[in-house]
């Protein structure tokens, strides 16, 4: 397994924090180690865990956090679910889709993060794609475990199109912007945030880029959330508490100071463009963050029965035997209370 990067926010850190601050007492879960996998590369969505390790926050907690990139959704809740994983960040989807073809799993989500997916299908002005019902007979092109990949027939369902007239042609995820710009593929999906920009960077205008949020044609899912092991709920519900704590202080410090987050995804990538990243960081804020729900309920927690309905749409979509119910993936029970976890512009 590739790994490009580890931090820890070692118990150390916290021992010279409190040089200078009043002495606290221990959290009777100290020095437990947690590997944590995020879904994807060390990007700017993803920097409030590692500005929470960098800061100590973790530490703080008790907790020696270890983070890991990752290789997509599906493989960040297999990971969890392995046992090589106490926590992850994952599409809260990949895991309902996870747990419905892997019965006595117990991988639930304890955090929401995106309150609006960034799930999106982006094509080019030339191809002449102005609606869903254009994308009929063209060719779609993605990674199979790109998360709007997996969607597109919950897409396709929602919008009236027959998903068996859209070609679909698998490809790594570095190829993906580049062969739309080639015209090898009609169209991509991928995240909002992810895709803009690197179809941006490649030196494609704005006005040529048309995309669809598939939140704008009734698929209200959910997106990201923090994920954890069912044995590790069970064994150490403190540390999930306090995990999310330090998490959503590392929100509040992204949202305050999203240059100095970009310098702290940057220890644990070096090569990344931190314009670019600080770019990607303010468009997830913007559209999938901080929403009207979020600004006025605070950050962590779901709507049931919103996540109950969008649960319903993904079973008809992905054809499973069974609709879970939203206890089946989801706990709040490990949240702080809501005026701790409010965030604001």
């Amino acid at each position: 397994m590739f790994k490009i990067n580890r931090l820890r926010a070692s118990v150390l850190t916290a021992a010279c924090l409190m040089v200078a601050a009043p002495m606290v007492s221990t959290p009777a879960w100290a020095e437990l180690d947690i590997k944590f996998t995020l879904d994807w590369k060390f990007q700017g969505p993803t920097a409030a865990f590692l500005v929470a390790a960098d800061k100590g926050y973790y530490a703080e907690e008790g907790l020696d956090v270890s983070i890991d990139s990752g290789n997509g959704s599906a493989g960040a809740v297999t990971r969890v679910a392995s046992g090589a994983y106490q926590m992850g960040f994952a599409d809260i989807n990949a895991l309902v889709d996870f747990n419905a073809q892997n019965s006595g799993q117990s991988v639930k989500a304890v955090m929401m993060a995106y309150d609006a997916p960034p799930f999106s299908l982006f094509t080019l002005a030339k191809n002449n794609i102005k609606t869903p019902a254009d994308l009929a007979g063209r060719k779609l092109g993605a990674p199979v475990f790109d998360a709007s990949y997996k969607l597109f027939p919950a897409f396709a369902h929602e919008t009236g199109i027959d998903e068996k007239a859209v070609e679909r042609v698998n490809m790594s995820p570095a190829l993906r912007e580049t062969m739309l710009v080639q015209g090898e593929v009609d169209f991509i999906s991928g995240h909002y945030f992810s895709s803009m920009l690197d179809l941006k960077a490649k030196g494609v205008a704005e006005k040529d880029i048309k995309y669809f949020l598939y939140a704008d044609f009734g698929m209200d899912f959910y997106g990201n959330a923090v994920i954890a092991s069912g044995n590790f709920i069970s064994d150490h519900p403190e540390a999930v508490s306090g995990f999310i704590r330090a998490t959503v202080r590392g929100w509040k410090d992204i949202i305050a100071d999203p240059q100095g987050a970009i310098e702290i995804v940057a220890k644990s990538d070096p090569l990344i463009d931190k314009k670019l990243e600080l770019e990607r960081l303010q468009l997830a804020l913007d559209v999938n963050v901080l929403t009207p729900h979020v600004l006025k309920a605070g950050i962590g927690d779901v709507d049931e029965a919103r996540l109950k309905n969008s649960i319903a749409q993904l079973a008809l979509a992905y054809g499973l035997t069974a609709t879970p119910e939203p206890s089946a993936v989801w706990t709040s029970k490990f949240l702080p209370p809501a005026e701790e976890r409010m965030l604001s512009r």
